[in-house]
């Protein structure tokens, strides 16, 4: 039997025997395509190559690419673990054409690999065709159907014709598309899984487990126009699709794909944990929930291996609700402690051999899922006393004000509220909830078009501003295109120093916009009126919107002026520098595991978050700074070049995970010379903010703080140039300051220093054991104070002056008290310096007995003048007049008789 390593390999090397290029999966977080949320199909890192937008570097690929689907028309999430084939992670085989090859050499080889190389019965397959559609004039693909019996010899009779819905392949509502061809096998009769519905007959897309689809071949031939017609693309492309868990399932001759070897190690795991069998049913709750923890499991250490982390909007909360999920089905297994996050390693011995990053970030994680179970724990137990409060409410469904209150207050994903009421064969109110949600986003919608420009300007039509200066220089000549406020965008008309909230858009500038980072600039803008000053610099598509105000006069469009960058730029600039300077030392001091997750540049500090599971020591501060001033005193070249983004991957170019790059990148290196080669370079990042030409011009470099973010991830806090200077002169006038007042050298300010602690806490211990001279200890007066106790029906009654230094000892008088008899209610009272303090205590029979230690207070407080309270079974009081204390014993004692008798 093959294992699913060796069906991968074969896979793989089948499709490069024939000429093919092997590329590795691309993130399941795609970096490039704002339009997927996760990477859903193996052809979405070639998408840009069938629209025409990039150029291919290859005629032909195969790989296996790792796919998410869990949102939009590819949501399986409510089916993974009730069925057998479903799954939000899976592996997509694949192979493509780039204009290569074609339908015959496709259809051939996966006739091939399928029949010859992993010897399934070939009577068993079947292939499908397009029939055509009349809607749109497309025709039918009689070029395929005649292919497939004459290149397989399959028999003509199981070459089948089905429509657009099966076989048509479309990238969206227009762009290229075309027909499909799909290779279907039948399994038997008794994996028919639709017996019970009558009249069912089993059949290709017949809708039941006994025929299901094995390999998609898509012929890309066509681009779909606005009006919907058909045109014949100049290049022809194939794009495959050939399911991993589904091959695997066939080929090891299991009626589950959880039944594989790609999840069985998993749901041993889980079982073992939870001390049940799985016994593969598609009903027993146990066994659908160590299916839906396996295949979860799979997901979110995929996910965020390759960048994202739970969070409460975007791919965020796709994990989140899936992290959550897992963590209900947990309950159903009774593990109640975080427990998926023990399951990675077992996932990386599976696939660690495939996709070596998942090793690679092993410990960030396990880190991230531990942390989220442990979060979605702490209101888990809260959150389903709520929802069964709500079930109870209706016997028909769960409101839309408890669903929402879920979601918003407790964690509960909306899916998740809906697994909980199907359980009890209830809906929830949908349209309630939904309405909830809209009014939250409206109203979130209002803060951002509140809080700034660019919430006010989306929609508009801007013209493009020319930026290219802002790498060269710090003063340009530009031209006023227009406007920006509080009412939109103004091509026309002029500005003036009574308008707020603006922004000047130019033709060109030399200001850097906020970006990668890196804050915008300040500066001002001039012209033979006027004067504006820019407070800072955002972008918006590609426009830069100069953001400030007027200083005296009028400004109008078409004025010609000049724009000056303020000198803070310079000081942005060694800070960016000193990120780039950091990475590189993080990696040789902690490994290269940590990845950046995230910076903040402007002129007065610098921060930089990374991937790391726990803070950083002393002594690897130490050596990260060693290592940064090295770098900065040796003072290294920094250069910038512009190249193609594939050339700065080969180079070994640092990118930021989950940062969209274009074709062309700003590739910056540390440590060579613009005409040596990229080996002698130390630090190789992609980046587009601005930077010192030679890291001496730093200045020198210091971590102030070191915290963590999140689960999984540090952040580092640290100055250069001018603000480490102005640093390090606070803290020597301190230091001088100190010198002065203990009269000592800088040199033996420490050892100073620690004399005087010590001779601080020789001091505080000799005022303790004097307060226990004074008064006793709290044992020895609670000794006292029991042998002097009255005994009422059956409980002792103590109200005793005692002999304490403090209140703390005064509390563990009581205490010991409290624990050496059974039914007890008691009033202790001391004083010093003419301060009363009192202490009551109440055994819990005798506050059911009404008997309550804030009553005790209160009855006895105002003999000494003062007040007090607290809860039945401990209270305090204070009070100003010692001469009171014997009424106040008196008083206490009397009141608690009086409840016994």
């Amino acid at each position: 039997m093959l294992s699913s390593k060796e069906i991968r390999k074969r896979f793989i090397k089948f499709f490069e025997d024939k000429g093919h290029k092997f590329v590795p999966s691309s993130p399941v977080v795609p970096a490039d395509d704002p339009s997927l949320l996760f990477t859903n199909a193996g052809m979405n890192q070639f998408k840009d190559i069938f629209l025409g937008v990039k150029k291919k570097d290859c005629h032909s690929a195969v790989n296996s690419q790792k796919c998410i689907r869990v949102s939009g028309k590819h949501n399986d999430l409510e089916e993974v673990g009730v069925d057998t084939y479903h799954h939000t992670f899976f592996e997509m085989l694949g192979n493509w054409s780039f204009d290569s090859y074609f339908k015959e050499e496709s259809i051939k080889w996966a006739w091939e690999l399928l029949t010859e190389v992993y010897g399934i019965d070939e009577s068993k397959l079947y292939a499908t065709v397009f029939s055509g559609d009349e809607s749109d004039g497309s025709e039918y693909d009689k070029e395929a159907a005649e292919l497939w019996p004459k290149v397989t010899g399959i028999p003509a009779e199981r070459v089948l014709s089905f429509g657009k819905k099966d076989n048509f392949w479309e990238m969206g509502e227009t762009g290229p598309c075309g027909p499909s061809s799909e290779i279907h096998i039948d399994l038997g009769d008794e994996m028919c899984d639709m017996k019970h519905v009558p009249g069912h007959e089993c059949g290709v897309n017949a809708g039941c487990a006994r025929f299901i689809e094995l390999w998609n071949l898509v012929f890309i031939q066509f681009n779909r126009q606005s009006d919907g017609t058909l045109t014949p693309l100049k290049a022809k492309y194939i794009d495959t699709g050939l399911g991993l868990e589904r091959l695997t399932a066939v080929l090891q001759g299991k009626p589950s794909n959880y039944d594989t070897d790609l999840f069985t190690p998993l749901i041993k795991e889980i079982s073992d944990m939870a001390n049940t069998e799985y016994t593969h049913s598609l009903t027993e709750k146990t066994d659908i929930a160590m299916r839906v923890v396996a295949d979860h499991v799979r997901a979110l250490s995929f996910a965020i291996t390759d960048g994202a982390v739970p969070s409460n909007d975007g791919r965020g909360y796709v994990l989140r609700r899936i992290l959550r999920r897992a963590s209900r089905f947990g309950r159903v297994l009774e593990l109640k402690e975080p427990f998926i996050y023990k399951l990675v390693p077992t996932l990386i011995e599976l696939m660690g051999e495939a996709f070596p990053e998942i090793k690679q970030r092993q410990d960030f994680v396990e880190t991230v899922i531990e942390s989220e179970e442990e979060s979605f724990n702490r209101t888990l137990d809260r959150g389903l006393e709520i929802f069964e409060a709500a079930a109870g409410k209706s016997e028909k469904y769960i409101s839309g004000e408890d669903t929402f209150k879920l979601y918003d207050t407790y964690g509960f994903p909306l899916d998740l509220t809906e697994l909980l009421a199907r359980e009890k064969n209830l809906g929830i109110d949908r349209e309630g909830f939904d309405k909830l949600m809209e009014e939250q986003r409206q109203r979130a919608r209002a803060a951002k078009k509140e809080s700034g420009l660019i919430g006010k300007l989306e929609g508009e039509e801007l013209p493009e501003t020319d930026d290219r200066e802002k790498y060269l220089t710090e003063n340009c000549k530009a031209k006023i295109l227009g406007f920006a406020c509080r009412d939109g965008y103004k091509s026309e008309g002029e500005l003036t120093e009574t308008e707020e909230n603006t922004a000047v858009l130019l033709d060109k500038t030399c200001c850097y916009a906020e970006s990668g980072g890196q804050i915008g600039d300040t500066g001002e803008i001039r012209g033979d009126n006027f004067v504006f000053e820019i407070e800072k610099t955002e972008k918006i598509g590609h426009t830069v919107l100069h953001q400030g105000k007027i200083l005296e006069g009028k400004a109008k469009v078409e004025d010609e002026v000049e724009v000056t960058v303020s000198g803070e730029r310079n000081s942005s600039r060694k800070n960016h520098t000193a990120t780039h300077l950091l990475q590189w030392a993080l990696k040789k001091v902690m490994g290269n595991s940590i990845t950046q997750q995230g910076s903040l540049v402007c002129p007065d500090y610098l921060r930089f978050d990374f991937t790391c599971s726990k803070a950083l020591s002393k002594e690897q501060i130490t050596e990260v700074e060693d290592l940064v001033n090295g770098k900065i005193f040796a003072d290294s070249p920094v250069t910038c070049a512009t190249m193609p983004i594939d050339e700065a991957k080969k180079l070994g170019a640092t990118a930021l995970f989950g940062e969209k790059y274009g074709d062309t990148v700003r590739l910056i290196s540390i440590g060579r010379t613009e005409d040596e080669d990229y080996e002698n370079a130390f630090s190789k990042e992609l980046c587009g903010g601005t930077h010192v030409s030679r890291t001496s011009q730093i200045g020198g470099f210091k971590i102030i703080k070191e915290e963590s973010v999140s689960a999984g991830v540090r952040r580092i806090t640290a100055l250069t140039g001018r603000a480490l200077i102005e640093y390090f002169s606070e803290r020597e006038k301190v230091i001088e300051e100190l010198c002065f007042k203990l009269k000592v050298p800088f040199h033996q300010l420490s050892e100073r220093t620690d004399k005087l602690i010590a001779e601080n806490k020789k001091l505080k211990k000799q005022i303790k054991d004097a307060g226990k001279e004074g008064g006793g200890s709290a044992r020895e007066e609670a000794d006292k104070a029991i042998e002097n106790a009255k005994d009422i029906s059956g409980a002792k009654i103590i109200a005793a002056h005692v002999k304490c230094a403090d209140n703390k000892q005064l509390r563990e008088c009581a205490d010991s008290i409290k624990k050496r008899c059974e039914s007890l209610a008691a009033l202790l009272v001391t004083s010093s310096g003419g301060k009363v303090m009192m202490v009551a205590a109440v055994s819990e029979d005798l506050i059911k007995k009404g008997i309550k230690a804030g009553d005790i207070v209160k009855q006895a407080a105002p003999a000494v003048g003062g007040g007090g309270g607290g809860r039945p079974d401990m209270a305090q009081a204070g009070g100003k007049d010692a001469s009171g204390i014997p009424k106040a014993l008196k008083a206490a004692e009397e009141y608690a008789a009086s409840k016994l008798e």
